[in-house]
């Protein structure tokens, strides 16, 4: 028999959001984020695929200071904590105050633009580890209706500085 509290990133809510945020990206970028798989047409396996990817993944809500509302477990890893502790945070809260304006900036940009590659960018840990991200992609969720319904990005390449 199934758990009736499934992980909170295979939640129906979350399950949602995943397909959106795949949808998304190829929208944005004309590739999918993460590699398909001839024939795979289950939810919630492509939602298990980019949770699992090897590289960072977030998303935030929309209005004037964003909410986290996803992150895949390169990202939970890397930002040094769990879903709980992350999501429903402020997404401004994952770059050090000094880098926010930087950050706002370039989120403008990108949900002006729908989408944008090339982003560099200082972020802290929850335990306050700083760390450089680069060439990261950014780009605006929108739902069957074009409604934009937030952002997300990702990357592979950082180091710890």
């Amino acid at each position: 028999m199934p758990s009736e509290n499934p992980s909170p990133w295979l939640g129906n809510q979350t399950l949602v959001l995943a397909e959106l945020l795949l949808a998304s990206h190829l929208e944005a970028f004309s590739q999918p984020l993460v590699a398909e798989t001839p024939g795979e047409q289950s939810r919630l396996c492509r939602c298990q695929k980019l949770f699992r990817c090897g590289f960072p993944v977030l998303a935030h809500g929309t209005g004037d200071d964003p909410r986290l509302t996803y992150a895949n477990a390169a990202a939970l890893q890397l930002w040094e904590t769990n879903w709980e502790a992350l999501i429903g945070l402020p997404s401004r809260s994952t770059a050090p105050e000094e880098e926010q304006r930087e950050r706002r900036s370039a989120l403008g940009q990108a949900k002006r633009l729908e989408a944008m590659t090339g982003y560099c960018g200082i972020r802290v840990s929850r335990t306050g580890r700083r760390f450089m991200i680069r060439n990261a992609r950014i780009w605006t969720l929108q739902d069957g209706e074009r409604q934009i319904c937030g952002q997300a990005a990702s990357f592979s390449d950082w180091h710890w500085i």
